[in-house]
């Protein structure tokens, strides 16, 4: 008898188990290429115009996405509503003539935007800069734990600020200097633009590098004629710099050869340790009139409840917003963003689908949330991780992608910010399955983990993945895909081309999504919890919950 019923408790146990998997298997099913098509196509319509918050694009972007939400069966995440406000200012700058700077006593004229690329976050009206003097300050990095500090033993308290982009360690080859050729976040813009505002600046100015930067001059160029959105700051918040932009690799080349010197011998020795700033006998000039719009845009998020713990959640995302209507190239004038964003949020709606189609619901929430200005520096998912509707700790995993290339099938998926997390071995699990291999982003250096929105979600030590098949066609092979890749990159990316086209071959996102949907499955309908792996910058953010 006793045996009997421990062979009938394994027999129902397998049985439940081989249950749970075919439903797995059956919801991974409702993910298609067909509908990935559809949902992307949609959102990269004229009639969309662009996606840019503020702007009649938004209205019609939010309210689709709020219906296709309540169409594949999730509830409104923010009590009764659909959409969570983010307040902010919009700020549109225009400079008044042209741009100089005094250099040992030449004067050299920079014409905005195509010598130089200026916006300003700052609250002020009317911005004039009269022979502001110009500080280089090497890579602009502030890092106690590198024993790094560029801003030592200089003071550039209302002065101009002049910096490189990346950190030192993509231009010596030393994997011990920082990170080697994977970027930390020391290497991002945003970064040194707050840095220059902790250390007193009132501007500072990026040199231009397509290596360091990860895109060409081409795109901080269109971002400074665009309107830019900031967060509107709270009582003791350090002001940002009243100028902020970058310098193109040209311009920059003829003003530190005025005073003597090489940008790239400059950038060798700035790598080293004990390198020190120096004032640059050179001061800059300028006008600029600032127009403010306070407005608030929407992030947009669902959710499907859990039977069990619904205050726990995962989350999926992937932001909607883009640039509008602005500048026109080739006739065309209106930024659709099919592959930045519209692959990804059809991606996140197949998960979503996949999820409400279960037999039973899982035993946590799963949130599907799509953020707003993403574009103007990870905006809406930064007020979102600050406001969340569930509390923090029980936000389980995030899983976001962004510009999802709908090239075909491949042979791998490649992972951005490889090595953070377990999610990093579930992944791994469940493309093994579809016959794939795990790839680490074989570019690192453009600091792609800190420029999407799973980043503050990584901020608040939630583990996130950021993973999309890229690099390895299963057709063609690689060089054939790093053509794609490179062809949309200095064809596409940011621009008006950026359309959709029936030609786009969305097998490859289809596997992207049910490999996601299952390691999300496993979370959702299990006890779970993915730590950060040790070495990892986020991993001592938050306890550990077993």
């Amino acid at each position: 008898m006793k045996n009997s019923l421990i062979t009938f408790v394994l027999v129902s146990m397998l049985a439940a188990s081989c249950s749970e998997e075919d439903a797995l298997r059956r919801a991974a099913a409702t993910i298609t290429a067909d509908e990935l098509r559809s949902y992307t196509m949609t959102l990269a319509a004229d009639s969309f115009m662009g996606r840019k918050p503020f702007s009649p694009g938004e209205a019609v972007t939010v309210g689709y996405l709020a219906g296709e939400l309540e169409k594949i069966g999730f509830r409104p995440a923010f009590g009764d509503s659909w959409f969570q406000s983010v307040p902010m200012t919009e700020i549109s700058t225009r400079v008044d003539g042209p741009v100089s700077v005094m250099a040992a006593g030449r004067r050299l004229d920079l014409s905005a935007p195509d010598d130089i690329a200026i916006e300003s976050p700052s609250q002020k009206t009317l911005i004039e800069i009269k022979d502001m003097p110009m500080v280089f300050c090497g890579f602009g990095i502030v890092a106690p734990e590198y024993g790094w500090d560029d801003y030592r033993d200089i003071d550039v308290r209302g002065k101009c600020a002049v910096v490189l982009i990346n950190d030192p360690g993509l231009y010596t080859g030393d994997t011990t200097l920082f990170k080697g050729r994977q970027m930390t976040y020391y290497g991002r813009w945003t970064y040194k633009y707050d840095e220059a505002a902790r250390q007193g600046a009132s501007a500072i100015l990026i040199i231009h590098e397509t290596l360091g930067a990860g895109y060409d001059y081409s795109i901080p160029r269109k971002s400074s004629i665009s309107s830019g959105l900031y967060m509107e700051r709270t009582q003791g918040e350090t002001a940002p710099c009243d100028v902020c932009g970058w310098l193109n690799a040209e311009a920059a080349a003829e003003l530190f050869s005025a005073l003597g010197y090489s940008v790239e011998n400059l950038r060798r020795e700035a790598c080293k340790k004990e390198w020190h700033g120096f004032g640059m006998a050179a001061a800059i000039t300028m006008k600029l009139e600032n127009t403010h719009t306070r407005n608030t845009s929407v992030n947009v998020a669902g959710i499907l409840p859990g039977t069990k713990k619904p205050d726990e959640c995962v989350v999926i995302e992937g932001h909607w917003d883009h640039f509008g209507i602005g500048e026109a190239e080739n006739g065309d004038s209106i930024y659709n963003g099919a592959v930045d964003n519209g692959t990804t949020m059809a991606w996140a709606f197949e998960i979503g689908e996949a999820f409400a189609s279960l037999p039973k619901q899982p035993e946590r929430s799963v949130i599907l949330f799509f953020p707003t200005a993403e574009e103007q520096g990870l905006l809406g998912s930064s007020w979102f991780t600050a406001h969340p509707p569930v509390a923090p700790e029980n936000i389980i995993a995030c899983f976001n992608n962004d510009m999802m290339l709908p090239i075909g099938r491949m042979k791998e998926i490649m992972v951005t910010g490889y090595g953070q997390s377990e999610l990093d071995d579930m992944l791994a699990e469940a493309v093994a399955k579809q016959g794939r291999y795990i790839l680490p982003d074989p570019t690192p250096e453009t600091g792609m983990y800190f420029r999407s929105d799973h980043f503050p979600f990584a901020l608040i030590g939630v583990p996130s993945l950021f993973a999309r098949g890229n690099c390895d066609s299963r057709e063609h092979g690689k060089e054939w895909a790093a053509e794609r890749e490179r062809e949309y990159l200095t064809r596409m990316y940011h621009k008006p081309a950026d359309n959709y086209y029936p030609s786009m071959d969305f097998e490859g996102i289809s596997e992207d999504a049910k490999a996601a949907f299952e390691v999300a499955w496993r979370i959702a309908t299990s006890d779970i919890r993915p730590r950060w792996k040790s070495g990892s910058e986020f991993a001592n953010i938050r306890p550990v919950v077993y």
